[in-house]
Protein backbone atom coordinates (compact mmCIF):
# COMPACT_ATOMS: atom_id res chain seq x y z
CA UNK A 1 0.00 0.00 0.00
CA UNK A 2 1.14 3.37 -0.83
CA UNK A 3 2.19 5.89 1.81
CA UNK A 4 2.18 9.49 2.46
CA UNK A 5 5.87 10.95 0.79
CA UNK A 6 7.66 12.52 3.66
CA UNK A 7 9.24 15.68 3.16
CA UNK A 8 12.57 14.58 3.69
CA UNK A 9 12.07 12.41 0.81
CA UNK A 10 11.77 15.39 -1.51
CA UNK A 11 14.16 15.79 -4.22
CA UNK A 12 15.41 11.76 -4.26
CA UNK A 13 15.09 9.65 -6.60
CA UNK A 14 11.87 7.69 -5.60
CA UNK A 15 10.72 5.29 -8.06
CA UNK A 16 11.76 3.35 -11.35
CA UNK A 17 9.42 2.92 -14.35
CA UNK A 18 10.08 0.76 -17.63
CA UNK A 19 8.18 1.48 -20.99
CA UNK A 20 8.53 -2.37 -22.98
CA UNK A 21 7.17 -3.28 -25.98
CA UNK A 22 5.92 -6.61 -24.61
CA UNK A 23 4.68 -6.67 -21.14
CA UNK A 24 4.46 -10.51 -21.02
CA UNK A 25 8.29 -10.52 -22.04
CA UNK A 26 9.56 -7.97 -19.47
CA UNK A 27 8.20 -9.91 -17.11
CA UNK A 28 9.73 -13.66 -17.80
CA UNK A 29 12.80 -11.96 -18.60
CA UNK A 30 13.24 -9.52 -15.78
CA UNK A 31 11.74 -12.03 -12.90
CA UNK A 32 14.23 -14.98 -14.82
CA UNK A 33 17.30 -12.26 -13.97
CA UNK A 34 16.37 -10.50 -10.98
CA UNK A 35 13.79 -13.03 -9.00
CA UNK A 36 10.94 -10.20 -9.50
CA UNK A 37 7.43 -11.31 -9.13
CA UNK A 38 4.48 -9.03 -10.77
CA UNK A 39 1.41 -7.79 -9.96
CA UNK A 40 -0.94 -5.71 -11.79
CA UNK A 41 -0.79 -2.10 -10.86
CA UNK A 42 -3.69 0.87 -10.16
CA UNK A 43 -2.79 2.01 -14.07
CA UNK A 44 -5.10 -0.02 -15.84
CA UNK A 45 -4.02 -3.66 -17.57
CA UNK A 46 -1.36 -2.37 -19.46
CA UNK A 47 1.22 -1.78 -16.23
CA UNK A 48 2.31 -4.41 -13.81
CA UNK A 49 4.43 -4.08 -10.30
CA UNK A 50 7.66 -5.37 -9.57
CA UNK A 51 8.49 -7.27 -6.50
CA UNK A 52 10.90 -8.49 -4.25
CA UNK A 53 9.99 -10.94 -1.39
CA UNK A 54 6.38 -8.43 -1.01
CA UNK A 55 8.68 -4.98 -1.21
CA UNK A 56 8.05 -3.01 -4.52
CA UNK A 57 10.61 -2.45 -7.03
CA UNK A 58 9.37 -0.54 -9.84
CA UNK A 59 6.52 -0.44 -12.35
CA UNK A 60 6.67 -1.44 -16.07
CA UNK A 61 4.48 -0.63 -18.57
CA UNK A 62 3.17 -1.42 -22.21
CA UNK A 63 3.93 0.95 -25.01
CA UNK A 64 2.05 1.56 -27.16
CA UNK A 65 2.57 -0.20 -30.62
CA UNK A 66 2.55 3.26 -33.12
CA UNK A 67 4.99 4.85 -30.63
CA UNK A 68 8.08 5.37 -32.63
CA UNK A 69 10.65 5.55 -29.07
CA UNK A 70 12.84 2.81 -27.91
CA UNK A 71 12.57 1.14 -24.71
CA UNK A 72 13.58 2.60 -22.05
CA UNK A 73 13.88 2.58 -18.00
CA UNK A 74 13.01 6.02 -16.07
CA UNK A 75 13.77 7.70 -12.64
CA UNK A 76 11.49 9.48 -11.09
CA UNK A 77 12.08 12.51 -8.35
CA UNK A 78 9.88 13.24 -6.06
CA UNK A 79 8.70 16.70 -5.89
CA UNK A 80 6.49 19.24 -3.67
CA UNK A 81 4.69 20.42 -6.56
CA UNK A 82 4.82 19.05 -10.17
CA UNK A 83 4.08 22.07 -11.87
CA UNK A 84 6.52 24.42 -10.10
CA UNK A 85 9.10 21.66 -10.78
CA UNK A 86 8.14 21.78 -14.70
CA UNK A 87 8.37 25.25 -15.07
CA UNK A 88 11.92 25.40 -13.45
CA UNK A 89 12.73 22.88 -15.81
CA UNK A 90 11.82 25.27 -18.84
CA UNK A 91 13.69 28.42 -17.11
CA UNK A 92 16.35 26.21 -16.74
CA UNK A 93 17.07 25.26 -20.51
CA UNK A 94 15.28 20.93 -20.14
CA UNK A 95 12.11 19.89 -21.82
CA UNK A 96 9.13 18.78 -20.35
CA UNK A 97 7.50 16.08 -22.72
CA UNK A 98 4.43 14.91 -21.12
CA UNK A 99 2.83 16.46 -18.49
CA UNK A 100 1.78 17.25 -15.48
CA UNK A 101 -0.42 14.47 -15.87
CA UNK A 102 -2.54 13.38 -12.51
CA UNK A 103 -2.94 9.94 -11.26
CA UNK A 104 -5.76 10.18 -8.62
CA UNK A 105 -5.35 9.70 -5.64
CA UNK A 106 -1.47 8.69 -5.82
CA UNK A 107 -0.33 12.01 -7.63
CA UNK A 108 1.30 13.81 -10.36
CA UNK A 109 3.83 13.13 -13.20
CA UNK A 110 5.41 14.16 -15.89
CA UNK A 111 8.42 13.17 -18.40
CA UNK A 112 11.38 15.87 -18.99
CA UNK A 113 14.52 15.83 -19.72
CA UNK A 114 17.35 17.71 -18.90
CA UNK A 115 19.63 20.43 -20.85
CA UNK A 116 21.70 17.50 -21.91
CA UNK A 117 18.88 15.09 -23.19
CA UNK A 118 18.72 12.83 -20.40
CA UNK A 119 15.30 11.72 -19.50
CA UNK A 120 13.58 11.55 -16.40
CA UNK A 121 10.60 11.81 -14.42
CA UNK A 122 8.75 14.36 -11.68
CA UNK A 123 6.23 12.70 -9.11
CA UNK A 124 4.36 14.87 -6.77
CA UNK A 125 2.50 12.66 -4.38
CA UNK A 126 2.26 9.40 -1.86
CA UNK A 127 5.42 7.00 -2.52
CA UNK A 128 4.68 4.05 -4.78
CA UNK A 129 8.02 2.01 -3.09
CA UNK A 130 8.77 0.88 0.10
CA UNK A 131 12.22 1.65 -0.34
CA UNK A 132 14.44 4.98 -1.59
CA UNK A 133 16.34 4.23 -4.61
CA UNK A 134 19.65 4.27 -3.75
CA UNK A 135 19.56 3.56 0.11
CA UNK A 136 21.66 0.92 1.36
CA UNK A 137 19.05 -1.78 1.54
CA UNK A 138 17.73 -0.58 -1.97
CA UNK A 139 17.87 -3.35 -4.47
CA UNK A 140 18.91 -0.54 -7.20
CA UNK A 141 20.69 2.50 -7.48
CA UNK A 142 20.90 5.11 -9.80
CA UNK A 143 23.60 7.49 -11.92
CA UNK A 144 23.66 10.00 -14.80
CA UNK A 145 26.22 9.71 -17.57
CA UNK A 146 26.36 13.59 -18.91
CA UNK A 147 29.30 16.13 -20.66
CA UNK A 148 29.59 18.26 -17.04
CA UNK A 149 28.71 16.54 -13.67
CA UNK A 150 29.20 20.21 -11.90
CA UNK A 151 27.07 21.74 -14.22
CA UNK A 152 24.36 18.76 -14.30
CA UNK A 153 24.45 18.94 -10.45
CA UNK A 154 23.72 22.83 -10.79
CA UNK A 155 20.49 21.90 -13.15
CA UNK A 156 18.93 19.30 -11.05
CA UNK A 157 19.86 21.04 -7.88
CA UNK A 158 17.91 24.37 -8.97
CA UNK A 159 14.55 22.11 -9.83
CA UNK A 160 14.56 19.59 -6.87
CA UNK A 161 15.85 22.15 -4.43
CA UNK A 162 19.16 19.96 -3.51
CA UNK A 163 20.94 21.82 -0.79
CA UNK A 164 18.61 23.63 0.40
CA UNK A 165 19.25 23.13 4.03
CA UNK A 166 15.94 21.56 4.83
CA UNK A 167 16.19 18.70 7.01
CA UNK A 168 16.68 15.44 5.70
CA UNK A 169 16.95 16.79 2.65
CA UNK A 170 19.43 15.99 -0.54
CA UNK A 171 22.84 17.27 -0.28
CA UNK A 172 25.37 17.87 -3.24
CA UNK A 173 28.90 16.13 -2.69
CA UNK A 174 32.29 15.70 -4.89
CA UNK A 175 33.80 12.07 -3.70
CA UNK A 176 36.16 10.13 -6.23
CA UNK A 177 35.84 12.12 -9.51
CA UNK A 178 32.29 11.94 -9.21
CA UNK A 179 29.03 14.04 -7.83
CA UNK A 180 27.64 12.29 -5.53
CA UNK A 181 23.64 12.85 -4.26
CA UNK A 182 22.84 11.99 -0.34
CA UNK A 183 20.09 11.93 1.82
CA UNK A 184 19.65 11.15 5.32
CA UNK A 185 23.61 10.79 5.19
CA UNK A 186 22.83 7.74 2.56
CA UNK A 187 24.27 7.98 -1.35
CA UNK A 188 21.12 7.88 -3.52
CA UNK A 189 22.55 8.57 -7.07
CA UNK A 190 25.86 9.49 -8.62
CA UNK A 191 26.40 12.17 -11.55
CA UNK A 192 29.30 11.62 -13.75
CA UNK A 193 31.35 13.30 -16.77
CA UNK A 194 31.68 11.39 -19.54
CA UNK A 195 32.27 11.17 -23.50
CA UNK A 196 28.87 11.98 -24.28
CA UNK A 197 30.64 13.59 -28.01
CA UNK A 198 30.62 9.94 -28.87
CA UNK A 199 27.05 9.98 -28.46
CA UNK A 200 26.25 9.72 -32.43
CA UNK A 201 28.69 6.72 -32.97
CA UNK A 202 27.75 4.81 -29.65
CA UNK A 203 24.37 5.50 -28.41
CA UNK A 204 25.01 3.91 -25.11
CA UNK A 205 27.25 7.20 -24.77
CA UNK A 206 24.59 9.47 -24.30
CA UNK A 207 23.39 11.49 -21.69
CA UNK A 208 21.35 9.26 -19.75
CA UNK A 209 20.21 8.12 -16.24
CA UNK A 210 21.17 4.62 -15.81
CA UNK A 211 19.57 2.42 -13.50
CA UNK A 212 21.53 -0.25 -11.68
CA UNK A 213 20.14 -3.61 -9.90
CA UNK A 214 21.77 -5.11 -7.37
CA UNK A 215 22.23 -8.80 -7.67
CA UNK A 216 23.82 -11.52 -5.11
CA UNK A 217 25.80 -13.12 -7.88
CA UNK A 218 26.41 -11.78 -11.50
CA UNK A 219 27.52 -14.54 -13.17
CA UNK A 220 24.15 -16.01 -12.88
CA UNK A 221 22.00 -13.45 -13.38
CA UNK A 222 24.04 -12.29 -16.61
CA UNK A 223 23.65 -15.82 -17.86
CA UNK A 224 19.92 -15.63 -17.32
CA UNK A 225 19.75 -12.36 -19.37
CA UNK A 226 21.70 -13.90 -21.86
CA UNK A 227 19.35 -16.68 -21.87
CA UNK A 228 16.23 -14.94 -21.92
CA UNK A 229 17.20 -13.09 -24.86
CA UNK A 230 19.01 -9.98 -23.45
CA UNK A 231 22.62 -9.19 -24.82
CA UNK A 232 25.65 -6.90 -23.51
CA UNK A 233 25.63 -3.61 -24.28
CA UNK A 234 29.25 -3.36 -25.20
CA UNK A 235 31.49 -0.22 -24.67
CA UNK A 236 28.72 0.50 -22.12
CA UNK A 237 31.55 0.71 -19.31
CA UNK A 238 31.88 4.05 -18.03
CA UNK A 239 33.90 2.63 -15.20
CA UNK A 240 32.37 2.29 -11.52
CA UNK A 241 32.43 0.48 -8.06
CA UNK A 242 33.22 -3.34 -8.11
CA UNK A 243 32.06 -6.21 -10.48
CA UNK A 244 29.48 -4.99 -12.77
CA UNK A 245 27.64 -5.74 -16.27
CA UNK A 246 25.50 -2.92 -18.54
CA UNK A 247 23.60 -4.98 -20.47
CA UNK A 248 19.83 -4.71 -23.02
CA UNK A 249 17.00 -6.43 -22.52
CA UNK A 250 15.11 -8.07 -25.66
CA UNK A 251 12.85 -4.65 -25.97
CA UNK A 252 16.59 -2.82 -25.97
CA UNK A 253 15.94 -0.85 -23.23
CA UNK A 254 19.51 -0.23 -21.22
CA UNK A 255 20.13 -0.90 -17.41
CA UNK A 256 23.14 -2.46 -15.27
CA UNK A 257 23.94 -5.13 -12.90
CA UNK A 258 25.92 -5.16 -9.88
CA UNK A 259 27.82 -7.55 -8.03
CA UNK A 260 26.87 -7.17 -4.49
CA UNK A 261 27.36 -9.44 -1.23
CA UNK A 262 24.95 -10.18 0.84
CA UNK A 263 24.86 -9.14 4.47
CA UNK A 264 25.51 -11.76 6.65
CA UNK A 265 23.49 -12.74 9.96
Amino acid sequence: MAVVLADNSLGGPCWLSLMARDLGGAERFYGAVLGWTFRRGGFGRAFCVAEVDGVTVAGIGAMAAELAVPAAWTVYFSVADADVAAARIRERGGTVGVGPVSFPPRGRAALVADPEGASFGIWEGRALSGWRVGEGGAPAWVELHTRNAFDAALFYGGVLEWGNGGEGGCEVWYEEDQVVLRQGGEPVARLNSGPVEEAARRPQLRPRWLVHFKVPDLESAKAAALEHGGSIASGAEWGGHGQQVTLRDPDGGLFTLDQVVPDRA
